[in-house]
């Protein structure tokens, strides 16, 4: 008995010291978790890079300015001149600088450019032995719109604002979907610790029957088998003490895990399980599911895209053409104040077209194809709304059958302690066994943690029709902000 006692002082010790110490909440665990979680981070981050590639196009369709500098330039060759019959030798000197405003126009797909070059050459010709210096200043306005093509402008911002979009529903998915899992995780902790507060006072239980028997025992009132099994019950609720022990910190590592939260850290739960029926419409949850569920509105987003490449191929090997119009003025001196006084227009007007003429089929199949990829995206939408119906439909019928065998869990729990107490009774009173009296204390831990596990089950149920319906019964309200 002495070594038993001891070893009873060493178990409960060892038990206390590895309950952590700071203690969590649900909402605590949540909050933590979305700032440490590194899906949560990636997410963040993918969101990050949408958004400033929005703004960097964006950024791009604003007046560029930009200012080319070329300070000094020389060159020296001897050329064979076909026309003359002769040898000519050339030396050039020369520096320049172009300033260009140059405003792209999003309505248009064009470009409006306006353009300064600023040119100053020294140059000299064998042929006829003199030499030339020269300022120069060439000023106009530019204008190029391609035509008979789509607007390559306004695709590429659309593109990075579904980018951005997706993105963002992306993050509030990862969000949803850490939310259960945390909470997942944080009740199989409290339900560890449970099973091993109950472990605990089974063991409590076990003891005083151990005594019962072994007082009997030593009054001649039983047999030595009698005290045998009790100690064999005494070793295995002992040894499940410890078992439920080592159960519970490993659900504490992987809850630590999953929060971002040091595994060193010393941490505790604390959990309200306490049922409250909640009402659930299901045509509600239907109704708020099919408007508001984010990878819906993905899949439309996918689709969107899929017609956005039907455009680009459907313009490969395409008819397309170019206007490109220049008006300016351009004057040349010898002395840089005299530039302009003898001014000349400096005028173009540019059509070209580029016509294709056979592709070998190239493109027809490029289209094909690409609508093939429309019409599978479509079906994936009509798909997911399915998928999503029978979610929230078995969610739903989840909830219900929970909400009555939490009841009939209350009522076991109720039959198997006025049934323990009843054999415990007539255990003292030697009409029954220590081996049948452990059946029946096995039975009421059992009841317990089936009681816990079906309130818990209940709440995670809860949340998941909240996740796949995005509408909150609780408090009777939508996830999202501006939902329908």
């Amino acid at each position: 008995m002495k070594h038993l006692l001891i070893s009873l002082c060493i178990l409960f010790v060892n038990t206390s010291s590895a309950f952590p110490q700071k203690t969590l909440t649900l909402d605590r665990a949540l909050e933590i978790a979305m700032q440490n979680s590194p899906d949560i981070q990636r997410s963040k981050l993918n969101l990050v890079r949408s958004s400033e590639s929005l703004n960097a196009q964006k950024a791009a369709l604003k007046s560029r300015f930009s200012l080319s500098i070329n300070p000094f330039y020389f060159s020296r060759a001897r050329q064979f001149n076909t026309f003359f019959n002769t040898w000519n030798t050339t030396e050039s000197k020369s520096s320049s600088a172009d300033f260009r405003i140059s405003q792209p126009i999003e309505w248009t797909d064009g470009t409006l450019s306006l353009i300064n070059r600023f040119q100053w050459q020294n140059s000299f010709s064998e042929y006829r032995n003199e030499r030339n210096k020269t300022f120069s200043n060439d000023f106009y306005l530019n204008y190029n719109q391609p035509i008979f093509t789509y607007n390559r402008t306004k695709l590429a911002l659309k593109e990075l604002e579904l980018d951005l979009e997706n993105a963002s529903l992306s993050f509030s998915v990862q969000k949803l979907t850490l939310e259960y899992q945390v909470t997942q995780y944080f009740y199989d902790v409290y339900k560890k610790k449970l099973s091993h507060q109950i472990a605990i006072e089974e063991f409590h239980n076990q003891e005083q029957s151990y005594r019962i028997i072994k007082n009997k025992v030593d009054a001649g009132l039983e047999a030595k088998e009698e005290l045998y099994q009790a100690e064999l019950n005494l070793a295995n609720s002992k040894s499940k003490v410890k078992n439920t022990q080592v159960t519970f910190e490993y659900a504490v590592d992987n809850f630590k895990k999953i929060t971002g939260i040091p595994i060193e850290k010393d941490i505790d739960v604390m959990a309200d399980v306490s049922h409250q029926t909640i009402q659930v419409d299901l045509d509600k949850a239907l109704q708020s599911g099919l408007s508001n569920r984010m990878e819906l509105r993905q899949r439309g987003i996918d689709i969107e895209n899929a017609y956005d490449n039907l455009v680009k191929t459907m313009a490969q090997n395409e008819f397309k053409g170019e206007i490109n119009l220049t008006y300016g003025v351009i004057g040349t001196d010898e002395q840089f104040n005299d530039i302009y006084q003898v001014p000349t227009k400096n005028q173009q007007v540019k059509l070209s077209f580029e016509i294709p003429l056979f592709d070998w089929g190239e493109k027809k199949s490029r289209i094909k194809a690409n609508e093939a990829t429309i019409d599978s995206r479509k079906l994936s939408l009509t798909e997911e709304k399915k998928d999503i119906k029978i979610e929230i439909r078995q969610a739903y019928r989840t909830l219900e059958n929970l909400e009555v065998q939490i009841e009939i869990a209350r009522q076991n729990i109720k039959n198997a302690q006025l049934t323990y107490d009843i054999n415990l009774e007539r255990y003292k009173n030697g009409d029954l066994t220590s081996m049948d009296l452990n059946l029946y204390q096995t039975q009421l831990s059992e009841q317990k943690l089936g009681l816990v596990e079906a309130l818990i089950n209940y709440k995670l149920a809860l949340l998941d029709l909240k996740i796949k319906s995005l509408w909150d019964f609780e408090k009777n309200r939508a996830v999202l902000t501006g939902a329908k």
